[in-house]
């Protein structure tokens, strides 16, 4: 369980990262004026990833596809959040049903 936990919370904290290095550009002149300096944070990214997809793995026994899975949805969560907070983009019919569907997925792999 505690390999669940962390591989969890490092696909959220990548995922996050990965939202504001790539829609950056679009509230920040800095990241808008800076993207090389900006793509080096995918190191760290990869970085975290690397431990997620390993954490993932040790806890479904060694199967990658779960955490493949997991990690989709964490990135769609964390998008739909993201773009809600700081983008105030408000969240449709058609993005709530998706957010629902990924956390169907993580939901399944998790506990099925």
């Amino acid at each position: 369980m505690k390999n669940l936990f962390i591989a969890l919370t490092l696909v959220a904290i990548s995922q996050s990262i990965t939202y504001i290095q790539l829609q950056g550009q679009f509230f920040s002149e800095w990241i808008k004026n800076h993207p090389f300096l900006v793509s080096l944070v995918g190191v760290p990214i990869s970085y975290l990833l690397i431990e997620y997809t390993k954490r993932s793995a040790d806890y479904f026994d060694g199967a990658v596809w779960p955490g493949r899975l997991i990690g989709f949805a964490v990135g769609i969560i964390a998008f739909a959040v993201l773009s809600n907070v700081i983008f105030n983009e408000t969240l449709s019919a058609k993005t709530i049903v998706c957010i629902c569907l990924a956390a169907a997925i993580v939901a399944i792999q998790i506990f099925c």
